[in-house]
Protein backbone atom coordinates (compact mmCIF):
# COMPACT_ATOMS: atom_id res chain seq x y z
CA UNK A 1 0.00 0.00 0.00
CA UNK A 2 1.29 3.34 -0.71
CA UNK A 3 1.76 5.89 1.48
CA UNK A 4 2.86 9.50 2.22
CA UNK A 5 6.03 10.19 4.16
CA UNK A 6 6.52 13.79 6.06
CA UNK A 7 9.28 14.71 8.69
CA UNK A 8 7.38 15.56 11.75
CA UNK A 9 9.92 17.08 13.74
CA UNK A 10 14.30 17.93 12.92
CA UNK A 11 14.82 14.10 13.29
CA UNK A 12 11.33 12.04 12.31
CA UNK A 13 9.32 12.03 9.10
CA UNK A 14 5.71 11.10 9.35
CA UNK A 15 3.94 8.63 6.95
CA UNK A 16 0.00 7.97 6.59
CA UNK A 17 -1.68 5.33 4.20
CA UNK A 18 -4.90 5.84 3.30
CA UNK A 19 -7.96 5.57 5.41
CA UNK A 20 -11.06 6.77 3.53
CA UNK A 21 -10.07 7.10 0.07
CA UNK A 22 -8.06 6.15 -2.17
CA UNK A 23 -5.91 7.65 -5.16
CA UNK A 24 -5.10 5.89 -8.40
CA UNK A 25 -4.40 2.25 -6.67
CA UNK A 26 -3.67 3.65 -2.91
CA UNK A 27 -3.13 6.96 -1.31
CA UNK A 28 -1.64 8.77 2.04
CA UNK A 29 -0.68 11.43 3.45
CA UNK A 30 2.08 12.22 5.99
CA UNK A 31 1.63 14.84 8.71
CA UNK A 32 2.96 15.37 12.22
CA UNK A 33 1.79 14.18 15.43
CA UNK A 34 -1.04 15.78 17.50
CA UNK A 35 -3.10 18.30 16.02
CA UNK A 36 -1.72 17.41 12.62
CA UNK A 37 -2.80 14.09 12.99
CA UNK A 38 -6.38 14.94 13.82
CA UNK A 39 -6.14 17.21 10.99
CA UNK A 40 -5.10 14.39 8.62
CA UNK A 41 -7.47 12.26 9.95
CA UNK A 42 -10.78 14.87 8.81
CA UNK A 43 -8.87 14.43 5.34
CA UNK A 44 -9.85 10.90 5.87
CA UNK A 45 -6.37 9.32 6.25
CA UNK A 46 -4.27 7.59 9.51
CA UNK A 47 -1.54 8.47 10.90
CA UNK A 48 2.11 7.06 11.34
CA UNK A 49 5.61 7.88 11.90
CA UNK A 50 8.41 6.86 9.36
CA UNK A 51 11.97 7.78 8.60
CA UNK A 52 12.21 4.31 6.38
CA UNK A 53 13.65 5.66 2.85
CA UNK A 54 12.15 2.77 0.16
CA UNK A 55 8.52 4.13 2.63
CA UNK A 56 9.29 7.91 2.12
CA UNK A 57 10.32 7.52 -1.64
CA UNK A 58 7.05 5.61 -2.40
CA UNK A 59 4.29 7.70 -0.90
CA UNK A 60 2.00 8.97 -2.90
CA UNK A 61 2.95 12.41 -1.06
CA UNK A 62 4.93 14.07 1.86
CA UNK A 63 4.63 16.10 4.32
CA UNK A 64 7.77 18.52 5.75
CA UNK A 65 6.62 20.34 8.60
CA UNK A 66 10.28 21.74 10.27
CA UNK A 67 10.30 21.92 14.12
CA UNK A 68 12.47 24.47 15.81
CA UNK A 69 15.38 26.64 13.87
CA UNK A 70 16.62 26.79 10.51
CA UNK A 71 20.15 25.57 11.39
CA UNK A 72 18.56 22.28 13.18
CA UNK A 73 15.96 21.50 10.84
CA UNK A 74 18.42 21.31 8.16
CA UNK A 75 20.42 18.99 10.55
CA UNK A 76 17.74 16.79 10.79
CA UNK A 77 16.68 16.36 7.34
CA UNK A 78 20.56 15.92 6.41
CA UNK A 79 21.12 12.91 9.26
CA UNK A 80 17.90 10.99 7.44
CA UNK A 81 19.30 11.37 4.10
CA UNK A 82 16.26 13.81 3.18
CA UNK A 83 17.71 15.93 0.73
CA UNK A 84 18.50 12.95 -1.62
CA UNK A 85 14.39 11.92 -0.50
CA UNK A 86 13.16 15.00 -1.98
CA UNK A 87 15.27 15.61 -5.04
CA UNK A 88 14.41 12.17 -6.29
CA UNK A 89 10.16 13.12 -5.29
CA UNK A 90 10.72 16.19 -7.16
CA UNK A 91 12.44 14.85 -10.35
CA UNK A 92 9.63 12.20 -10.35
CA UNK A 93 6.85 14.35 -10.13
CA UNK A 94 6.21 13.02 -6.57
CA UNK A 95 4.53 15.70 -4.20
CA UNK A 96 5.78 16.80 -1.50
CA UNK A 97 4.15 19.64 1.15
CA UNK A 98 6.17 21.82 3.40
CA UNK A 99 5.24 23.55 6.54
CA UNK A 100 6.74 26.41 8.21
CA UNK A 101 10.40 25.67 8.92
CA UNK A 102 10.15 22.98 6.19
CA UNK A 103 8.82 25.32 3.29
CA UNK A 104 11.82 27.64 4.96
CA UNK A 105 14.64 25.24 4.23
CA UNK A 106 13.42 24.87 0.60
CA UNK A 107 15.29 28.00 -0.20
CA UNK A 108 19.06 28.74 -0.47
CA UNK A 109 19.95 29.47 2.75
CA UNK A 110 18.46 31.17 6.16
CA UNK A 111 19.88 33.78 8.52
CA UNK A 112 19.31 33.19 11.72
CA UNK A 113 20.73 35.05 14.81
CA UNK A 114 23.90 36.31 12.34
CA UNK A 115 24.56 32.54 11.00
CA UNK A 116 23.70 31.11 7.98
CA UNK A 117 22.66 27.87 6.99
CA UNK A 118 22.38 26.33 3.82
CA UNK A 119 18.96 24.53 2.71
CA UNK A 120 18.26 22.74 0.07
CA UNK A 121 17.93 25.18 -2.70
CA UNK A 122 14.75 23.92 -4.29
CA UNK A 123 14.09 28.05 -4.66
CA UNK A 124 16.42 30.43 -4.95
CA UNK A 125 16.02 33.02 -1.88
CA UNK A 126 17.05 34.08 1.73
CA UNK A 127 15.24 33.63 4.78
CA UNK A 128 15.48 36.54 6.65
CA UNK A 129 14.26 38.15 10.46
CA UNK A 130 10.39 39.59 9.41
CA UNK A 131 10.37 43.35 9.41
CA UNK A 132 7.70 44.11 11.91
CA UNK A 133 7.50 45.73 15.44
CA UNK A 134 6.21 42.63 16.64
CA UNK A 135 7.91 39.29 16.51
CA UNK A 136 7.15 36.65 16.87
CA UNK A 137 4.35 36.57 14.36
CA UNK A 138 2.16 34.41 16.10
CA UNK A 139 -1.93 34.24 15.64
CA UNK A 140 -4.38 34.52 12.39
CA UNK A 141 -3.72 36.28 9.62
CA UNK A 142 -5.07 36.72 5.55
CA UNK A 143 -3.31 35.84 2.51
CA UNK A 144 -3.18 37.55 -0.78
CA UNK A 145 -4.17 34.23 -3.01
CA UNK A 146 -3.50 34.05 -6.65
CA UNK A 147 -6.32 33.88 -8.87
CA UNK A 148 -4.52 30.65 -10.28
CA UNK A 149 -4.44 29.05 -6.82
CA UNK A 150 -5.48 25.49 -6.83
CA UNK A 151 -3.86 24.81 -3.34
CA UNK A 152 -6.35 28.37 -1.74
CA UNK A 153 -9.40 26.64 -3.84
CA UNK A 154 -13.05 27.55 -1.70
CA UNK A 155 -11.08 29.30 1.13
CA UNK A 156 -9.52 32.33 -0.79
CA UNK A 157 -10.64 34.45 2.32
CA UNK A 158 -9.50 32.71 4.65
CA UNK A 159 -7.42 33.73 7.50
CA UNK A 160 -4.74 31.33 8.94
CA UNK A 161 -2.27 30.17 11.91
CA UNK A 162 1.17 31.46 11.76
CA UNK A 163 4.03 30.72 14.27
CA UNK A 164 6.87 32.49 13.11
CA UNK A 165 9.97 35.01 13.12
CA UNK A 166 11.83 34.64 9.77
CA UNK A 167 9.94 34.30 6.50
CA UNK A 168 10.70 35.15 2.72
CA UNK A 169 10.34 38.37 2.45
CA UNK A 170 11.64 38.68 -1.79
CA UNK A 171 10.96 36.18 -4.51
CA UNK A 172 14.12 35.92 -6.48
CA UNK A 173 13.20 33.30 -8.92
CA UNK A 174 13.07 34.31 -12.57
CA UNK A 175 10.25 33.20 -15.02
CA UNK A 176 13.74 31.21 -17.19
CA UNK A 177 13.82 28.75 -13.87
CA UNK A 178 10.67 27.33 -14.48
CA UNK A 179 8.49 26.19 -17.61
CA UNK A 180 5.32 27.15 -15.08
CA UNK A 181 6.50 30.01 -13.10
CA UNK A 182 5.44 29.70 -9.01
CA UNK A 183 2.43 30.56 -7.71
CA UNK A 184 2.97 32.36 -5.17
CA UNK A 185 0.57 33.70 -1.88
CA UNK A 186 1.48 36.16 0.78
CA UNK A 187 0.63 37.96 3.35
CA UNK A 188 1.62 41.02 5.21
CA UNK A 189 3.12 41.30 8.92
CA UNK A 190 5.30 44.92 9.12
CA UNK A 191 6.06 43.89 5.64
CA UNK A 192 5.07 41.82 2.90
CA UNK A 193 6.10 37.95 2.97
CA UNK A 194 5.62 35.00 1.16
CA UNK A 195 2.47 32.77 3.18
CA UNK A 196 2.63 29.35 0.38
CA UNK A 197 4.30 28.30 -2.96
CA UNK A 198 2.84 26.14 -5.44
CA UNK A 199 5.26 24.84 -8.05
CA UNK A 200 4.60 21.71 -9.40
CA UNK A 201 5.15 18.90 -7.04
CA UNK A 202 6.35 21.25 -4.49
CA UNK A 203 4.11 23.30 -2.11
CA UNK A 204 4.90 25.08 0.84
CA UNK A 205 2.99 27.43 3.41
CA UNK A 206 5.04 29.23 5.97
CA UNK A 207 1.76 29.16 7.94
CA UNK A 208 0.20 25.68 10.15
CA UNK A 209 -2.93 23.98 8.19
CA UNK A 210 -3.02 21.47 10.73
CA UNK A 211 -3.70 24.79 13.54
CA UNK A 212 -5.76 26.64 11.02
CA UNK A 213 -8.66 24.98 11.70
CA UNK A 214 -11.73 23.97 8.83
CA UNK A 215 -9.54 26.31 6.82
CA UNK A 216 -6.61 24.13 7.53
CA UNK A 217 -8.20 21.14 6.75
CA UNK A 218 -9.49 22.31 3.66
CA UNK A 219 -6.15 23.02 2.25
CA UNK A 220 -4.93 20.06 3.35
CA UNK A 221 -7.84 18.45 1.19
CA UNK A 222 -6.79 20.40 -1.58
CA UNK A 223 -3.15 19.17 -1.37
CA UNK A 224 -4.49 15.03 -1.41
CA UNK A 225 -6.89 16.16 -4.31
CA UNK A 226 -3.83 16.99 -6.48
CA UNK A 227 -2.50 13.70 -6.35
CA UNK A 228 -5.41 11.81 -5.99
CA UNK A 229 -6.75 13.10 -9.17
CA UNK A 230 -3.57 13.62 -10.69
Amino acid sequence: MAETAVPSDATAATAVEPSAFAVTATSGLAVAEGEGAASSRSCGVEVSITSEKNTLLESDGILIPGVGSFQACMKGILAHRGDEIVDKRLAGGRPVLAICVGMQIMFSTGIEHAVMTQGLSQWPGQVDLLEADVIPHMGWNTVQVSDSSKLFRGIENERFYFVHSYGVRNWVMSSSHSQDPPILTWTTHGKPFIAAVENGPLTATQFHPEKSGEAGIKLLSNWIAGFKNG
